[in-house]
């Protein structure tokens, strides 16, 4: 038995799901090509924003950005952050008590720091995004006048 026969005996049916893999990868990346253009232009373009009521106007809001998500997910894992660095911090006593306090203290105080610059970059996007809104709609008040 040479090598030749050897790999095609036990890993041809392998080679070959691998490629029916491939082909179905590069099918579903021009199909979502083709539907993400297809639902931007037609469904979630600007002439449909006030068309939808319920559950279709928060699926509308989410897929074009106007409903964050982010800053609830930075809460709540600030608050997973919080309760890790601070229950973690009691596994340094038995070790340091400095290091202890210096987790528990330091490593809470780092935590909210970071998260709070992150929330402050999304306030400063909300508020940017607002002050763009009502700034369109003066002006749309000063041309219809």
């Amino acid at each position: 038995m040479n090598l030749d026969s050897f790999l095609v005996n036990n890993y041809g049916s392998e080679l070959n799901t691998y490629n029916q893999m491939g082909v179905w990868i590069i099918v579903s990346i021009v199909i979502a090509i083709i539907g993400g253009i297809a639902l931007y232009f037609t469904v979630f373009s600007k002439q449909n924003e006030k068309k939808f009521t319920g559950f279709l106007k928060w699926c509308y809001d989410f897929f074009t950005f106007k409903k964050m998500l982010l800053e609830t997910i930075l809460k709540v894992l600030y608050l997973i952050v919080a309760l890790y660095i601070t229950l973690s911090s009691f596994a340094l006593i038995s070790v340091s008590f400095l290091a202890f306090l210096a987790q528990l203290i330091f490593g809470n105080i780092l935590a909210r720091l970071g998260f709070e610059f992150s929330l402050v970059l999304l306030t400063i996007c909300k508020n940017t995004t607002e002050i763009n809104s009502k700034m369109k709609e003066s002006k749309k008040e000063k041309e219809e006048k």
